[in-house]
């Protein structure tokens, strides 16, 4: 074996649980503590229960998604041509009433 290339091995390291449970392990880390999410206090696989591990709200997230989904009306494509043809039409009837004299007036242009 060579000698020099393996990372030295710490014998103390300290894990903490976010359920609280801590015990000491080897690690070749360099750290003194380390935090970890699950161990086999409450793990669902030793324990037998589910638990839910959501350390990025991924679950309230759909959730939100969801419900706001639920909200929307859903239009049918007719719905919404009709709506964009009747925008479409109204705009050009208030742009074709306007003359240049009002237009400039609106714009608030001085010489």
């Amino acid at each position: 074996m060579k000698k020099e290339i393996h990372p030295k091995y710490n014998k103390e390291v300290k894990v903490v649980c976010s359920c609280g449970n801590t015990f000491t392990t080897g690690s070749t880390l360099d750290v003194g503590e380390l935090n970890i999410e699950l161990c086999s206090k409450c793990h669902p696989f030793y324990t037998g229960e589910q638990k839910i591990v959501d350390t990025d709200n991924v679950v309230k997230k759909f959730e939100e998604r969801a419900k706001k989904s639920a909200q929307m009306s859903f239009r049918s494509k007719r719905e919404k041509m009709a709506e964009r043809k009747a925008k479409k039409t109204s705009t050009k009837e208030s742009s074709s009433s306007l003359t240049l004299k009002d237009m400039l007036a609106n714009a608030n242009i001085s010489k």
